[in-house]
């Protein structure tokens, strides 16, 4: 899938989500649970697709899909879920429970991790990137392009990043957890100092979190906490300082109920990013542009139910943004398409305000 869209997704309408919770509950997966197939989303960033067939994909997943139908409409023809719009395999908790089933086993024949989502290459420089970005939030000086960092810089920030508490939300098997751990860790004389410590990976799926214990003993990352959790409904009773999201929001998008699901996202993600915490998005269905704008609507959003609640300090508080818009990976290539310039992958932070 790639990050250019010809129509911008609109958020689905206040009324209309109301309508959609007052007429019946939410479809559960096991409700329109279909047997994975072999469509996945690999290689550089992102696709075993051939470039046409990848962004005919993506301008149909990437289409507006707030009308979702109903339970009985859904067959088990993965071509015709796609076909409806934003709707696809990779939505539902039945593929991911399959996929890191075989994983697993995959893993215990014959040693392998699993696949990198986007890709190695860009799992690097979103830890690299972020890392870089975490100190300089640390120091209070944050810079116009965080890809200039200067590598002196980096002597300095062990005794500022070894206190960032980091969570991964749909870590998969956790690489990138891995992937900041190893960023963090240099050497003085005998000394290893590691200044991500405190990290934590939550998935839904529960064949996820097995794979990534396993992963973590076998790879001298024990120290990693690894839960089973879903972030639309999380059991989390503390918050981060920083919250990294890679591919999970393009995952919730594509559920039958997508709309609804990214509005509970986000309503959830602004619990558990702490004041003055950074959330970092890296999404293949959406442009830093429309993150930005999915952040405003979820501030109207606020706004409006501010609006109907007798509360004048909870109207008070809904009128600013829990977020804002940080910076963004500017290194990632790109390709010309429609007549416009984009990157198959976009990395997005904002600060929680």
């Amino acid at each position: 899938m790639a990050g250019i869209r010809l129509q911008p997704e609109e958020s689905a309408d206040l009324t209309q989500i109301r309508a959609a919770g007052a007429s019946g509950d939410l479809v559960s997966d096991d409700e329109r649970s279909v047997a994975a197939d072999s469509w996945s989303i690999k290689s550089d960033y992102g696709s075993t697709l051939d470039d046409d067939q990848r962004h005919a994909d993506a301008a149909e997943a990437l289409s507006a899909a707030a009308n979702c139908r109903a339970a009985s409409d859904y067959s088990s023809d993965k071509e015709e879920l796609d076909a409806e719009g934003g709707v696809s395999m990779l939505g539902l908790q039945s593929y991911w429970d399959s996929a890191y089933a075989d994983e697993l086993a995959n893993f215990h024949e014959h040693g392998h991790a699993g696949e990198v989502w986007f890709g190695a290459d860009v799992m690097d420089v979103i830890a690299s990137w972020t890392k870089s970005l975490c100190f300089e939030v640390s120091q209070v000086r944050i810079p116009i392009h965080v890809d200039d960092i200067k590598s002196e810089t980096v002597e300095e920030s062990d005794k500022y990043l070894s206190s960032w508490s980091v969570l991964d939300i749909g870590t998969g098997n956790a690489l990138l957890l891995h992937e900041l751990a190893k960023q963090g860790i240099k050497k003085i004389s005998t000394l290893v100092h590691a200044r991500f410590s405190d990290l934590t990976g939550v998935d839904y799926s529960e064949g996820a979190i097995n794979l990534a214990r396993r992963l973590a003993d076998r790879d001298g990352f024990s120290n990693i906490n690894l839960l089973v959790d879903d972030v639309l409904d999380t059991k989390l009773d503390r918050q981060f300082q920083l919250v990294m999201d890679k591919g999970t929001l393009d995952a919730i998008g594509l559920h039958p109920d997508g709309p609804i699901k990214r509005i509970m996202y986000w309503e959830s993600v602004s619990k558990l990013v702490a004041c003055g915490g950074i959330l970092v998005i890296t999404s293949c269905n959406n442009t830093k542009e429309e993150l930005v704008q999915e952040v405003e609507n979820f501030k109207r959003r606020r706004i409006d139910l501010s609006l109907e609640s007798e509360s004048m300090k909870d109207h008070e508080a809904s009128r600013e943004s829990p977020f804002r818009y940080l910076n963004h990976v500017r290194t990632y290539p790109t390709f010309m398409f429609g007549g416009s310039v984009g990157s198959r992958v976009a990395t997005v932070a904002f600060l929680r305000k």
